[in-house]
């Protein structure tokens, strides 16, 4: 029997201290969180009811209002709850992109309408007219704000546009990679959602703070939207643990700008350098990854990068991206380097 999960992430068991693992997105550097110790009694309590330690950290480092946000158990929670919450019936989603956004909608028992996205314009979203017109018979569009894996962005002008157009309709945008972005926190919508009350973000710290082991994320809307969700979501999803290190992370502000330079930099190289091997295309890369089409066997590209212990994601088991798709996240200066290389020397077919 296949694993339910095996879609979800590309993240691959270590083999030895050896690898570099490009095929999840997380950040590189370690939040400087200095030493957790966790008492006896923070352990034999129970946490908040809510997660009030996530919520305090969006409030202290984004200025939000504690009743815009939800704490949940990583952005997975979010993703789930919301169509079953607001008791979607008939989605748009874009393809390709992050499988959950479509599976929660399936789950919840809404029909899933798709957005075709096309390497020939670069995987940008359609013309706002063509979204308009798509928008017909369907009462919310889930997407996300860098796309994963195409590393496209989608314009928040875009979306308050719709949202104003069609107030009657739910507007999702998933911002788990928009801390990576150069123009973040110009290009969030984190702050729109109190005028705009269709508008819903979900967002996470596991990709840009390198926390996936701790399931850390809220979704953030207007207070009367958050009440809505309270009414649907499960108690205690946040531990105490996740609480106490998403309190600490409100004060990484100069790491923040450290990780934001480093992978506009690393963008950059990435992408002059790629430029020079012959057999691959490179597409995205507004956040810390790219998608990548290569021009020859990608059978053989991953069993190469594999056994030279930097693994990638094979993507062609995204919708649309049945051809030599893979993605690989950037990492350190050294680490890229040496993935550039291995690439450039990969044997030919």
């Amino acid at each position: 029997m296949s694993n339910l999960y095996d879609h979800t992430h590309g993240g691959a068991t270590p083999d030895s201290a050896e690898m570099i693992d490009f095929s999840v997105n997380i950040s590189p550097l370690f939040p400087p969180l200095g030493p957790l110790v966790m008492e006896e009694k923070e352990l034999i309590a129970y946490p908040s009811i809510d997660g009030s330690g996530i919520r305090d950290f969006y409030k202290q480092r984004f200025g939000l209002d504690s009743g815009s946000v939800l704490a949940t158990n990583g952005a997975a929670e979010g993703i789930y709850l919301l169509p079953r919450a607001l008791g979607l019936r008939r989605v748009l989603v874009s393809s390709p992109s992050f499988f959950e956004y479509e599976r929660a909608c399936r789950i919840a028992g809404a029909e899933v309408l798709v957005v075709r996205l096309s390497a020939e314009n670069g995987f940008a979203m359609p013309e706002f007219q063509a979204l308009v017109d798509s928008m017909e018979g369907v009462d919310a569009f889930f997407a996300a704000n860098p796309n994963n894996p195409t590393g496209t962005e989608l314009p928040p002008a875009v979306v308050l546009a719709l949202a104003s157009r069609f107030p009657e309709k739910w507007f999702i945008v998933d911002e788990a990679f928009i801390q990576f972005t150069a123009d973040f926190p110009a290009n969030s919508l984190m702050h729109e959602v109190v005028a705009f009350k269709n508008v819903v973000v979900v967002h996470s710290l596991t990709k840009f703070y390198a926390l996936p082991g701790l399931r850390l994320g809220a979704v953030i809307a207007h207070p009367e939207v958050i009440g809505r969700l309270l009414e649907h979501k499960e108690p205690w999803t946040v531990n105490a643990i996740a609480e106490k290190v998403a309190r600490r992370l409100a004060g990484c502000v100069e790491w923040e700008e450290s990780v934001r330079e480093m992978a506009a930099l690393e963008r950059e190289r990435i992408r002059s350098e790629s430029a020079s091997i012959e057999r691959l295309s490179l597409f995205g890369g507004a956040a810390n990854f790219f998608l990548a089409r290569w021009d020859g066997s990608l059978d053989r590209l991953l069993a190469c990068l594999k056994e030279q212990g930097m693994p990638v994601r094979d993507c062609r088991n995204f919708h649309g991206l049945e051809g030599e798709w893979f993605r690989f996240a950037v990492r350190r200066p050294e680490e890229n380097s040496r993935l550039l290389g291995a690439l450039r020397e990969a044997p030919s077919d």
